[in-house]
């Protein structure tokens, strides 16, 4: 599949909490190795309409662009802190070694998770919201909803929504593009299906699995306080990822960091 850039150019200055942010802009990335197959029921024939908004889809104004920076009210006053994200599980295999890690240094997390994989792993969605991460969608099946028409990116969205709400007992507020690629589009269903856009400003690549010393390396260079980190708990063999954080995030405790959700 031909990559959709994303042409958003440099982030505008966002006011957040009182404070006005400058960020870099996240770069969306090519496709990573295909998903593996799960069984799953089909889909539902997309509406004409957006669906009415339910008590646990309050709808938001509609974004111009994805969130890249953590909020100001979750920062506080002169403290250092940074964002760890996770895409594209849950996975039976990886998922419960990033919590095991993250329990260990009392870290929190966001998992932007795939919706048919939150169904086919509920006892994992039900995990990760045990330990106090956050959980956010990442579509039904990792969709490129940039190039989807608004049925087909409603379907990919809320169906992945309403999958968390029921299994996590709560509806998800936060929703990322697969490969880093909004649309106008997107911003309006999201929007009616009350979701943040969440984008990032560290990327180590991890999905290409470069090495695991790559990817610490490049986390460690790249973050900066109120910094997203990208990274993967799912979508192939994320154990470089495991190994690399290991070692991340006793530096990033031990420099001052502390880690907020997105």
């Amino acid at each position: 599949m031909t990559q959709q850039p994303w042409t958003g150019g440099r982030r505008v200055l966002l006011a957040l909490g009182g404070l006005s942010l400058l960020g870099a802009c996240a770069q969306p990335r090519p496709e990573p190795p295909e998903l593996a197959p799960v069984t799953v029921r089909p889909s539902p024939s997309p509406s004409p309409t957006p669906p009415s908004p339910s008590p646990t889809r309050r709808p938001r104004p509609v974004q111009k662009e994805p969130r890249y920076v953590v909020p100001a009210a979750t920062a506080g006053s002169g403290s250092r802190v940074v964002a760890l994200t996770f895409d594209d599980g849950p996975h039976p295999a990886y998922t419960p070694q990033v919590l095991k890690l993250l329990r260990k240094h009392q870290v929190k997390a966001t998992f932007f998770v795939i919706g048919q994989y939150a169904a086919a792993h509920p006892d994992l969605v039900r995990s990760i919201v045990a330990d106090g991460h956050a959980v956010g969608t990442h579509t039904w099946s990792h969709a490129d909803v940039s190039r989807l028409p608004a049925g087909r990116v409603r379907t990919e969205v809320g169906r992945a929504v309403d999958t968390v709400a029921t299994t996590a007992g709560r509806a998800p507020e936060f929703f990322r593009a697969p490969y880093g690629s909004w649309s106008r589009t997107t911003f309006e269903v999201c929007a009616a299906l009350g979701q943040t856009s969440i984008a990032w400003d560290v990327d180590p690549r991890d999905w290409e699995n470069p090495g695991a010393a790559v990817i610490r390396s490049t986390i460690l260079n790249q973050v900066g306080n109120r910094s997203i980190v990208l990274t993967h708990d799912g979508g192939g063999d994320r154990a470089q990822t495991v190994r690399a954080l290991r070692s991340v995030l006793p530096v990033l405790l031990d420099t001052g960091y502390r880690f907020v959700g997105v």
